[in-house]
Formats: C-alpha cells, structure tokens, sequence
C-alpha cells in the first residue's frame, strides 16, 4: 500500500484516533505545545483552514477562539468521525477536499493551518500546496505549517513504534530508517521537512517567511503574503 493510500485507507478514522491514544506523555506534551502555538496566533472573530484535519482532532479548541473553523481531509471515514467531534462546535464545518484544489475563493481565511507534519504526510508536491493555502489566504493572514525538530527523532521515533507494535503501521525497518525519515517494510514513508527546506520552498516574491522552534519538538513555518501597498 502507498503511504498516500494509509491515510485513506488504513491509517484513518477510529485507526488514527489510536494512534493518539497510545501516545507517550512526551509526545503528549508535543501535541499540545502545538496546539497552544497555533491558538495564539488565532485572533477573535478570524476565520481558519485546517488542512489534513483528520478525526477533528483541534477544531473544538480552534472554534473556541476562531468565529469559525473550517476542516478539511481526503479521508471520508475520518470525516465521519469528525462530524461527531464538532457536533456541539456551531463555528466548525467540514468539506472533503484534496489540498492542492481547494474549493474556496481567494483570500477567504485569516489563518489556514497544516500541523502534525501534515505538509510531509500528504505525499503531495509541497510547493504546490503552500501556494495554493496562500491564494485562500488574506492579505493580513498567515499560514503555519509544522514538522518535527531535529531533537525530536527519538521520541517520534518510539510513538511510531508503538504504533507499528499495536498494528497501526507496517513493521519498520530500522536498517533503512535514519535522518527524519522512518521507513515501513509494507512501503509506508514518514519524512519530515527541514527548516532550510521550508524556507526553500516558501522563496517566491511576494511571500514572507520565517522559522520558529517550539518545544524542542515542532518547526513552524510562518508564512504571509507581503501586503500590498
């Protein structure tokens, strides 16, 4: 099975709910310092994408700040599942999409977000995908995407073994996994995005760009249209 197809197929819906079930306390702790740092970049009253929203895992704490959410994921099991996450969330909404084609007009969101290395698991040409979140984006948003920290390689690496232990992934295979990257003997790849990387393919004119750290865990890129005069 193709890595693009395990989130389609296998690693979705209740399949990927476990695997946040199972996670560690570290990398409990990784997920929410994640959170935390996109909800402090939300301002009351904006409106937020959240590409690759899976489960719905964020969107109540998104929609909480945000007046009003919108989430979408090519995984119409996941979906599913996500409709109940939100049902008491008013401001939240859904809409199965492939990223690199969304549906809305341009500069209809303050924020679109794509978190938890989703720019690396959507197995999709990455350049593409910042630029058509910035063409769905104001003038006066921005765009987080995040991957994982250098730093963070062993704890990634342990949660990704439990997964394949509890048979959420394919058995990994430790001789070809090294450097970011966690090879699957079934054909699944993980991969992360450096920030020499992201800032490569964040370089056209008229974009702005810049890297954070946060907890020793996640690299965010920050990116914004440059405002027009």
């Amino acid at each position: 099975m193709s890595t693009k197809n395990y989130y389609q197929e296998k690693l979705a819906a209740h399949q990927l709910v476990k695997c946040y079930r199972i996670a560690p306390p570290r990398i409990q702790q990784y997920l929410a310092a994640e959170l935390s740092y996109v909800l402090e970049k939300i301002k009351p009253g904006d409106k937020v994408l959240d590409l690759g929203c899976g489960f719905g895992r964020v969107m109540p704490e998104l929609g909480q700040k945000a007046s009003a959410v919108v989430g979408i994921d090519n995984s119409g099991a996941s979906l599913m599942l996500a409709r109940e996450k939100i049902r008491a969330v008013p401001n939240c909404s859904l809409v199965q999409a492939n990223a690199l084609h969304l549906s809305f007009k341009n500069h209809s969101f303050d924020v679109v977000i794509c978190i938890q290395n989703g720019i690396s698991a959507f197995h999709v040409d990455q350049k593409q995908l910042i630029k058509e979140s910035l063409r769905v984006t104001k003038h006066e948003g921005i765009v987080l995407f995040a991957s994982y920290a250098d730093k963070f390689w062993k704890h990634r690496l342990e949660w990704f073994r439990m997964q394949a232990d509890a048979k959420l992934l394919g058995e990994i295979d430790y001789e070809k996994t090294r450097d970011g990257i966690i090879i699957c003997k079934d054909g699944f790849t993980a991969t992360t995005v450096s920030p020499g990387q992201f800032l490569s393919i964040t370089s056209d004119p008229g974009v702005t760009a810049s890297i954070v750290e946060v907890d020793g865990s996640s690299i965010f890129c920050e990116v914004s249209p440059i405002p027009r005069r």
